[in-house]
């Protein structure tokens, strides 16, 4: 048993080997940058969290977090989310700042999982949350830094898939009434985007016919701004209206951003995470498989910490964002130094100068390289002491 288990890792968790983590640094860089110059501030918060706490309030399933005891016999989970934790902290120590709050982070969250499906269980999130602004400028503003965001990484072949939780949910209520079983059902296969297992479920509904057509042009309310006027011909109520309204409003603010091309629309976007209450989105990048990064509004978490505040963000999946950059070319930029022992102290020397410059220098004693032109080839340059005559630059 020991031996099996030697090389293997828990479930879902994964090695960061040198050339991934130096692309997961570069690119972790770049969306700090652009999130940093719309003027937020990045904080953190601990890796364990109360269950009864932030783990009750996560959106994550109970079964898939990692729970633990501390020695008071506390029940602790490792932090499935970052918002949660963030909505915390500025309930608490944050409640007597000013609004709107600008916050951002960027670390690990952790999602047990039952088998290994290619799902990680540990993975790294870079997002931002905008605390105490309820308008279409804060959910605009937070979009419209997502595209940025991904742009200043050099992605540039994604979208945004944007809809609005209250229209769905309002559309169904409007349909089929306090049929809650009914509505989850379909909420269950619009999250799953299980587009024939939603049609096989109308279709099987004790309802009328006209029902049942509109519960399928549902589906069709995808695309561009278009949508908008189907989807008031669809429902009438005032929460659906309101909700076009709102999104309406959005597509402007966009517009006004420029970033509007990166901007699909669609009423039938469902999010596991349970506390979005208005406009959510999701992002895409081809060829990926899973989502790239998501987010949108969340007015009822707060509350939950006794803070009455409105909210709104996003995350990006960092490993997912790196898959996506498909970036092969390892950039090393290290300097190597090859010495032997009389040229030690010069390579010393040299090694010295070049560190105070900002290179990362590696110095090698040539014993001790197996393949000389190997080690010079992975390098950015190296300078060899070991000749006749001193240092050759390759």
């Amino acid at each position: 048993m020991v031996k099996r288990l030697m090389f293997e890792k828990p479930l879902g968790m994964r090695d960061t080997l040198p050339f991934f983590y130096r692309q997961k640094a570069k690119a972790r860089k770049q969306l700090s940058e652009a999130i940093l110059s719309y003027g937020y501030s990045f904080m953190d918060t601990p890796l364990m969290e109360y269950h009864e706490t932030v783990g009750r309030v996560s959106a994550t399933l109970d079964q898939q977090l990692f729970k633990l005891l501390d020695q008071q016999g506390h029940t602790l989970v490792l932090r499935p989310d970052m918002t949660a934790p963030i909505a915390r902290v500025a309930a608490s120590q944050l409640k007597e700042s000013e609004y709107p709050l600008r916050l951002a982070y960027d670390g690990p969250v952790f999602r047990a999982q039952q088998t290994e499906g290619g799902k990680p269980a540990q993975f790294e999130q870079v997002g931002t949350e905008l605390i105490g602004d309820h308008s279409a400028y804060a959910d605009a503003e937070i979009i419209a830094l997502l595209v940025e965001s991904l742009q200043q990484t050099g992605l540039d072949d994604f979208v945004i898939t944007v809809g609005h939780i209250g229209y769905v949910k309002a559309f169904f209520s409007d349909v089929l009434g306090d049929d809650e079983e009914t509505i989850e059902t379909l909420l269950h296969y619009l999250y799953r985007k299980n587009y024939v297992g939603y049609r096989e479920a109308v279709k099987t509904l004790p309802v009328i016919e006209d029902k049942k057509q509109a519960l399928l042009q549902l589906l069709s309310l995808r695309g561009g701004e278009e949508i908008f006027e189907a989807s008031r011909s669809l429902a009438r109520n005032q929460s659906c209206m309101q909700a076009v309204n709102e999104l309406k409003q959005l597509h402007r603010f966009l517009k006004q951003y420029g970033v509007e091309n990166y901007i699909h629309f669609d009423l039938n976007l469902i999010s596991h995470m349970d506390y979005y209450t208005g406009i959510l989105f999701e992002g895409y990048a081809p060829h990926l498989g899973a989502l790239l990064c998501n987010g949108g509004r969340y007015d009822t978490l707060l509350p939950s910490f006794q803070l009455n505040a409105s909210a709104t963000g996003f995350a990006v999946h960092l490993e997912r964002l790196v898959e996506a950059l498909n970036e092969l070319e390892d950039e090393d930029e290290r300097i190597g130094i090859i010495v032997d022992d009389d040229s030690f102290a010069k390579g010393m020397t040299k090694a010295r100068e070049l560190r105070r410059q900002g290179h990362a220098v590696l110095l090698q004693h040539i014993d001790q390289i197996p393949d000389v032109i190997a080690f010079q080839r992975d390098l950015n340059q190296t300078f060899n002491y070991t000749r006749a005559g001193g240092e050759l630059n390759e």
